[in-house]
């Protein structure tokens, strides 16, 4: 597949991201899928497979934390950079958690395409975060938000 063919396959699924359309999710990750999780956190490390990646992580991990119906991954989205079978991409969402917290992140992923399928991806994210909105792990936070935050254009 070209470059483009990549990009689009990327922005159909940050469009699914959005509207939380999981069944779209689970049909473009190839069979073989792994996740390259940053971090030490519950949710870190390397996952092997679609099912264990899209229903085990994704699902079992991370939505059981959430109000799934006020979730919003993609709330903003861009794409940074796709060149080969690779594309590059920067998100922002969130909501709220069932433990009442506030979960508004920041993502930056590297998709690696294979036969119109996403083969790889790796995801950086604050896991501090993670920890404190999600299992309930309160570790060192920052007591101002950043002057200057990070922002999607």
């Amino acid at each position: 597949m070209s470059a483009a063919e990549n990009r689009a396959l990327v922005e159909r699924w940050y469009r699914a991201l959005e509207n939380n359309d999981f069944d779209a999710i689970y049909a473009m990750h190839h069979d073989d899928v792994v996740y390259n999780m940053v971090g030490s956190t519950p949710v870190s490390g390397r996952i092997y497979g679609k099912e264990a990646c899209c229903n085990g992580m994704i699902g079992e991990k991370l939505l059981e934390k959430l109000i799934p119906e006020e979730i919003r991954f993609a709330t903003r989205w861009k794409i940074i950079a796709a060149e080969g079978n690779r594309v590059v991409g920067l998100m922002q969402g969130g909501g709220p958690t069932k433990s009442s917290e506030l979960y508004n992140q920041t993502y930056c992923e590297i998709f690696t395409i294979e036969g119109g399928k996403i083969k790889e991806m790796h995801a950086f994210f604050d896991t501090v975060l993670v920890e404190q909105c999600l299992f309930d792990n309160p570790l060192n936070t920052r007591e101002q938000p950043l002057e200057d935050p990070f922002q999607i254009n």
